[in-house]
């Protein structure tokens, strides 16, 4: 089973306006055949919906508006987002919320591994909203969770998604220290899309966060993650996968974009399944332990059964 906590922060006029997005509107194309989940309506869904509710947790599921969610919660897999519900940062594809966070929850570390525990989960996967107002971009806070988790659910494997702590000196080594059994942190798109995309990260600071997580411990497994369907090229995403093969990074991800709402940014293209099937295909080649790649793929889907191939991979290599 999976949980995730997710996000990251940095724009002025965020904290000025909240949730305010200075973008104009555009139009909500229509998804292809492919694309089409079918509306959450198990009573599992409804379980972990309650249990969520119950232990006062935010879930990246709903927030960022996840179309995997009637899947995922159905099996009590969830995505759990700590340090609140605002972002930070305004990120163009991103539907949380934006703007001035409150203080931290001390007692949230307790109520996450309570509820990794009671959903009897073998593999969680941690991310948080952007807190570029804390010191430490809430570094602490995500090592407060893992030794929570590990304390009341010693068997769990532990993932943490994590924001790029830009300018945040030692934050990551914080984490690291805690000892994940993967980190990950997504590159989200490429380079040349940065500014329009992610205008409040730095391309090459995220690919070295990557690259320096392995150094601190070899032994931690690297995870990445790419939304297609923005206007990169083929092209560029290749260089991409290069990039982070050189960072070291074992695992890839890389799903279709879609469209939030009429205030973010437009759907350039649908990626095709044998696209994302050609994508895989290279990304193996080049040297990747684990790739997920497919329209609805996602940072956090299947990420259980996920961990296990790559643990087999690894294991395979010697």
């Amino acid at each position: 089973m999976t949980v995730v906590f997710d996000k990251t922060a940095d724009s002025r006029q965020a904290f000025r306006h909240p949730e305010k997005r200075n973008r104009a509107e555009t139009p909500l194309q229509r998804k292809p055949d492919w694309i089409r989940v079918k509306a959450p309506t198990s009573p599992a869904y409804a379980e972990t919906h309650k249990l969520m509710r119950a232990n006062g947790l935010a879930t990246v599921c709903e927030e960022a508006a996840c179309p995997n969610i009637g899947e995922c919660w159905a099996q009590k897999h969830a995505t759990m987002m700590i340090m609140g519900e605002i972002c930070t940062r305004a990120c163009s594809f991103c539907n949380v919320k934006t703007g001035l966070p409150g203080a931290l929850d001390t007692d949230e570390p307790n109520r996450v591994a309570d509820a990794v525990a009671k959903l009897g989960l073998a593999h969680v996967v941690i991310t948080s909203v952007d807190r570029d107002d804390l010191a430490d971009g809430g570094a602490a806070h995500f090592a407060a969770v893992i030794r929570a988790i590990r304390a009341a659910a010693p068997g769990t494997t532990i993932e943490v998604l994590t924001p790029d702590f830009l300018r945040k000196d030692g934050a990551l080594e914080v984490v690291i220290e805690a000892r994940p059994d993967v980190f990950n942190h997504n590159l989200e798109t490429v380079p040349r899309l940065y500014l329009s995309i992610r205008p409040g990260a730095r391309y090459f600071h995220s690919l070295r966060l990557l690259q320096r997580a392995k150094e601190l411990d070899r032994t931690v497994f690297t995870k990445s993650g790419l939304m297609a369907g923005l206007g990169e090229s083929r092209e560029e995403v290749m260089q991409v996968m290069d990039d982070l093969r050189v960072a070291g990074v074992d695992f890839l991800t890389v799903g279709q974009y879609l469209q939030p709402t009429r205030r973010h940014a437009a759907v350039n293209r649908f990626w095709t399944p044998d696209e994302f099937k050609g994508l895989e295909t290279v990304a193996y080649a080049k040297g990747f332990l684990m790739v997920s790649a497919s329209p609805l793929t996602r940072s956090s889907y299947h990420a259980d059964a996920d961990f296990a191939q790559m643990k087999a991979a690894r294991a395979r290599q010697g």
